[in-house]
This record gives structure tokens, sequence and C-alpha cells, in this order.
């Protein structure tokens, strides 16, 4: 399940920014300012997790950063960060997802979450994000993709809706 939700967040996050580039930002300049930090915070997060699973120096000082990195930079960005989490996901013994991460946030606390918990941070703290970027895709009347699982499960995999109740009856 862990690989099958990191494919879902990619699939959603690929959704979601292809509908963000097609707001006309001459006339939404804030929805595509808003969109473009909200995928710079999630973008930032996942680096600093996975610095922290690597036991590495955290990549950043705060999860957001000013100027805002162009929309393609995000989504390429974007796309190595899924790419890696689902082949990490992938490749962790089970023995090794409850091992505890200990870590500092960027404000200086510190931190400890078991490497499944991390995981599971990372796939939530996505869907949020995507959540908050469909407000603005609402402002700049843009409609927003259906990027829920229910979606994702029925167009990866058609043959499941032949599967429903009225295929029973």
């Amino acid at each position: 399940m862990l690989i099958e939700a990191f494919n879902y967040k990619r699939w959603a996050d690929l959704r979601t920014v292809e509908a963000v580039k097609s707001i006309k930002g001459n006339e939404f300049p804030f929805a595509v300012e808003f969109a473009r930090q909200q995928l710079n915070h999630m973008i930032r997060v996942e680096e600093l997790f996975s610095a922290r699973l690597l036991d590495m120096a955290a990549p950043h000082l705060s999860t957001n950063a000013e100027p805002l990195p162009a929309l393609d930079e995000l989504e390429q960005r974007l796309s190595i960060s899924n790419q890696w989490y689902a082949h990490y996901a992938d490749k962790l013994q089970p023995d090794h997802r409850v091992q505890p991460v200990f870590f500092q946030f960027v404000d200086g606390k510190s931190g400890c979450m078991t490497r499944l918990e991390i995981l599971f941070h990372i796939i939530n703290h996505g869907t949020y994000h995507r959540g908050a970027i469909g407000h603005a895709l609402d402002q700049a009347q843009v409609p927003h993709p259906a990027d829920t699982y229910t979606v994702f499960i029925h167009s990866s995999e058609p043959a499941r809706r032949e599967q429903g109740p009225r295929a029973h009856s």
C-alpha cells in the first residue's frame, strides 16, 4: 500500500501542476504565486525529510524561500522527489520501517519519527497543500482536477468500474 500511495501522490502532484499551468497569470497573478509558494513549500519539506531519512545535513534552513522558483523547476524537483520516495519506500525493509529517526526541525525543535511515519507524513502533507492550491484554482476560475485516491484507482485500473454493483446484479 505504501508503494501505491506514492504512485498516487506522483499522479496527483502532476495533475495539480498541470492545472496551475493553465491559470491566466496576467489575470490572476496572486493565484499563480500562491500555487508556486505551496508547491515550493511541499518540495522543500520533502527534501528536508529525505535528508533526514539518509542522515544527511538539512538542505534548507526554512520550509519556504524567496524568491520562489519557476513552476518548471518546481515541477522537476517534485518529479525527482516523487521518484526518490517511491524507490525508497519500495526498498525499505519491514524491520526498518519502525526505526526511529531523530532530527531537528527548521525551527530548532527536536523531532523523532519512525521511517514509516515520515513516509506517511510526506503523502499526507502533499494532500493538504494540493487542497490549498485547489482554492487558488477556484479563485482563478480554473477547474481543479479530481485528485482523490478513488479517481486514481479507477483511472489507473479502469476494469474496476466493470466490477461495480451493476456488473454483479
